[in-house]
């Protein structure tokens, strides 16, 4: 299958998608832990750390689970309900996380989990919307999504690839946004070796739309820097201020020096990941005219004497000028010198 042309979107003053550039969002999700100063402390680690962006969750347990769903083996002890109702944020902090996010220069993102948090959150005027994998066939919310037409970011976990195909048709056809795709495996944490990241250039082939990673494996840097190196344009990565906090969501979330390590590494691998051209690089300029062979000759050779491998070899140049290539050596021997040469002289076609 022939790739598709990706095209690159932008989120705030931000470009997504293109090439040698990642856009990084710290996922502080639920652990403010209902505490504001918490969470503006979330953002501030965000803004040290490097990241573009700052995501939080806005959901209400009513609209989110029936209240006899039961127990996640992953969270013990309680209802899913009563855990997701004790993470809830609160609606009347958005306008503060908002602004405190933006006197940092981070884009502000909060994920909508059903269409009153649209409502919510286009009051805010966001800049884009992150669509959680569980939401991937909640059809009625990615319309509702797809007509602020601002950017969306769509997470797959949980979804097959017709699942994406019709996630992608329903916001194409009620009002075609810019979207990026987020490959993402919904387990936490994540084991290493189900991370399946052969899927990122699939999907750039399939879709023709950027495409990220959502991680959720414990290790900062390994599952997003072969992201990267695959051709992912996003990262998100939940976040913490420490794993010793008792939120569920803390355990398998990165603490703010590795947030740091993560942002440095894939903005590396984004930036050594070059165009896909082989040209020659500045850096290698001074070695490209010092270091490549040319024929030039190792001792004297006088006017009509034949050139053998005892008075021409294939030698580096240093600062010598270029002589000939040297996929001519082997029709050199043999042919005779048209002028007297030097010792160390670049051989020339008009030597011959």
């Amino acid at each position: 299958m022939a790739r598709r042309r990706t095209a690159s979107f932008t989120i705030g003053k931000r470009k997504v998608g293109a090439a040698g550039s990642v856009y990084v969002i710290a996922e502080a999700g639920s652990n403010h832990d209902g505490d504001l100063e918490q969470a503006k402390r979330l953002i501030d680690v965000a803004k040290g750390a490097g990241a573009d962006a700052v995501k939080f969750q806005l959901f209400h347990a009513d609209r989110l689970y029936p209240k006899a769903a039961g127990q996640v083996s992953y969270l013990p002890g309680k209802s899913i309900y009563d855990v997701i109702r004790s993470l809830e944020l609160p609606r009347e902090w958005l306008p503060d996380l908002k602004r405190h996010a933006e006197r940092q220069g981070l884009d502000f993102l909060c994920t909508p989990f059903d269409e009153e948090g649209v409502r919510v959150l286009e009051e805010l005027d966001v800049p884009a919307y992150k669509v959680a994998s569980y939401c991937l066939t909640h059809l009625p919310l990615l319309r509702r999504v797809a007509q602020t037409r601002k950017p969306v970011i769509l997470s797959t976990g949980l979804g097959s690839m017709t699942d994406i195909r019709e996630a992608l048709s329903t916001l194409k056809r009620h009002g075609n946004p810019p979207t990026a795709l987020m490959h993402c495996i919904a387990s936490y944490p994540a084991p290493i070796d189900q991370m399946n990241l052969r899927v990122i250039p699939t999907f750039h082939k399939s879709f023709g739309v950027p495409v990220g990673l959502s991680d959720h494996t414990l290790d900062p840097i390994v599952a997003p820097g072969a992201a990267v190196a695959l051709g992912a344009t996003l990262v998100e990565k939940h976040y913490t201020l420490s794993r010793r906090l008792k939120g569920p969501d803390h355990s398998y979330a990165l603490e703010p020096d590795e947030l740091a390590r993560l942002v440095a590494h894939v903005r590396s691998v984004a930036s050594a990941m070059g165009t896909g051209q082989r040209t020659i690089q500045p850096c290698e300029r001074e070695l490209y005219h010092f270091a490549r062979v040319w024929i030039y000759t190792v001792r004297p050779v006088h006017k009509g004497e034949r050139f053998t491998p005892e008075n021409i070899q294939v030698l580096r140049s240093g600062k010598l000028a270029e002589g000939l290539h040297p996929r001519y050596y082997e029709r050199l021997v043999g042919k005779r010198a048209k002028r007297d040469l030097p010792v160390n002289a670049p051989l020339a076609r008009r030597d011959l």
